[in-house]
C-alpha cells in the first residue's frame, strides 16, 4: 500500500492542530503540478520543516483541484491554516514571490483536499525516515512493501488505531464508535470538499443554465445537511446563486428524470419570474459524467416532498 509524507509549513501545522478541523485544505502556492501520487482515500502525512524533522500527523487524500485563491478560502476557510484570508493570501504570495511569480490578483493555487484529519501530540512525533533527504522540498510516495514503509507505517498505526482501521488490501480507511465497535466506511466529507467536488463534477458550470462564471456558483444540497442530508455529489447540484436560493426556498426542484421545474408561487408571490418559468421543463444542462455522483433519486424525492411549493 502506498502512502505519502509532505512536507509542511510549521505555523500551518500548528495552526490547524489548535483548531482540530475535519477537514484541511494542503495548498500548494503554485498552480500547475498536479497531484496524483496517491490514490483516494490513500493517507497523506505531514512532516514538519526542518529543523524540526519530525512526522506530526496526517490525514487521508480526498482529490486534488486547482482553485483561484479566493474560492479556495471560500471554501475551507481557517481550514486553510490561517486565521483570516490576509493572512492566507500573505502567506501564498510570499512563497510564490521566492519562485518569480508575478502578483495576481486572484492566483490559482494547488489544493489538497484532505479528510478527518489527525495530529500528533509532540511526545508521538515520528523521526523521519532513515533514507529521507535533506533536499526534498515537496514530500516523498513510500510503501509498506518496503522495509522503511513498512516500519514507518507501523509507527503511524500504533498512534491512530483508536480512531481509524485502515485496511492496507483494499487501500481503504474506517472508523471507530465510540465504545470500540468497528465499521468499515470511509470518513465523512466536510463541507469545503464537497463544495469542491460537486463543482468539478459538474465541470464548474451551473447544472441548470452553463453559466461558468465560478465566483456565483455555489455547490447546493439538494437535501439539506440540517435535515442529515449527507456531503456527498450524488447529494449535490451547482447552481447559479439565485437558482440555489430558489431551489433551497422551494421555488424550484429537479424532476426524477432530471428536469427542471418551477413552482407557480413564484408568480403569486412576487409577480414575476419569467426567466425561472422559461426553464420549466427542460432537461438539467450539465450532468456529472460518473454515475455515481449523479443526481440521487432518494435525495430529489426528499427536496420535492419536504421542500418544493408544488
Amino acid at each position: 500500500m502506498k502512502y505519502y509524507v509532505g512536507v509542511t509549513d510549521n505555523n500551518r501545522f500548528k495552526y490547524l492542530a489548535q483548531l482540530q478541523p475535519d477537514e484541511v485544505n494542503f495548498w500548494q502556492p503554485g498552480g500547475s503540478q498536479t497531484f496524483r501520487a496517491i490514490p483516494q482515500y490513500a493517507t497523506f502525512l505531514f512532516k514538519l520543516h526542518s529543523p524540526y524533522n519530525f512526522i506530526v500527523g496526517g490525514g487521508f487524500f480526498v482529490r486534488h483541484s486547482f482553485l483561484p485563491l479566493s474560492l479556495a478560502w471560500d471554501s475551507f476557510g481557517q481550514k486553510n491554516g490561517a486565521p483570516g484570508y490576509k493572512i492566507f493570501r500573505n502567506n501564498i504570495l510570499r512563497y510564490r514571490e521566492r519562485r518569480g511569480n508575478v502578483e495576481e490578483i486572484d492566483p490559482v493555487i494547488g489544493c489538497i483536499i484532505l479528510t478527518a484529519p489527525f495530529f500528533f501530540e509532540k511526545d508521538e512525533w515520528i523521526p523521519i525516515p532513515s533514507d529521507w533527504s535533506p533536499h526534498i522540498v515537496q514530500g516523498k510516495i513510500y510503501s509498506t512493501e518496503d522495509k522503511v514503509g513498512a516500519e514507518l507505517w507501523d509507527e503511524v498505526q500504533a498512534r491512530i488505531e483508536t480512531r481509524y482501521i485502515l485496511d492496507e488490501k483494499n487501500n481503504t480507511v474506517g472508523v471507530k464508535e465510540r465504545y470500540g465497535r468497528e465499521y468499515l466506511t470511509r470518513p465523512r466529507l466536510g463541507q469545503g470538499a464537497f463544495r469542491v467536488l460537486v463543482t468539478e463534477a459538474y465541470g464548474r458550470r451551473c447544472a441548470m443554465t452553463g453559466e461558468r462564471t465560478l465566483p456565483v456558483l455555489n455547490a447546493s444540497h439538494i437535501k439539506p445537511y440540517s435535515q442529515e442530508g449527507p456531503h456527498a455529489v450524488s447529494n449535490g447540484l451547482l447552481l447559479r446563486e439565485d437558482l440555489h436560493t430558489l431551489f433551497d426556498r422551494g421555488y424550484m426542484t429537479v424532476t426524477k428524470d432530471l428536469r427542471v421545474e418551477v413552482s407557480k408561487s413564484i408568480k403569486e408571490d412576487y409577480g414575476n419570474g419569467r426567466e425561472y418559468y422559461a426553464m420549466h421543463g427542460k432537461k438539467l444542462f450539465v450532468l456529472p459524467q460518473n454515475i455515481l455522483e449523479l443526481p440521487s433519486k432518494e435525495y430529489i424525492e426528499w427536496h420535492n416532498e419536504n421542500v418544493y411549493i408544488s
